[in-house]
């Protein structure tokens, strides 16, 4: 019995589907959902979004946000969404390097290595998307 996957963005709906099965990288670990799963409101890490449509397995690389969960729908609130083909590998390899260097730098601030940590976790995400 599908239930309703919405991914959205402050500037789009990247996803809005029947889904079996979802795991969203909730900020205190990956969690799945199944449908008529009870209802809660989870923070978002920097991951990967994972959902099965007849039988094929479906990705997408996310930043932080929040997920809603009720028994019907899963709906992810993200910063940015990308699908896989929406994915340019080597901008994300560069970016995971430039944010790898400037994290080393011992004169960062707690928020700059904040946001550079960010940066770091959204490229992962997007090169673990691609499978690199």
């Amino acid at each position: 019995m599908p239930f309703k996957l919405v991914v959205v963005t402050p500037e789009r709906v990247v996803s809005d589907e029947a889904v079996d099965h979802v795991v969203v990288p909730g900020v205190e670990g990956e969690f799945g959902v199944l449908p008529a799963h009870e209802t809660f409101l989870s923070a978002l890490d920097a991951g990967i979004v994972r959902y099965d449509v007849g039988g094929r397995t479906q990705r997408l690389a996310v930043s932080a946000g929040f997920a809603e969960v009720t028994g019907e729908h899963v709906t992810v609130l993200a910063r940015t969404a990308e699908r896989v083909e929406e994915i340019d590998g080597e901008r994300a390899t560069a970016a995971r390097a430039r944010a790898e260097q400037a994290l080393q730098q011992a004169s960062v601030s707690l928020e700059e290595h904040a946001r550079l940590n960010a940066a770091l976790a959204r490229a992962m995400a997007r090169l673990d998307v691609l499978g690199k």
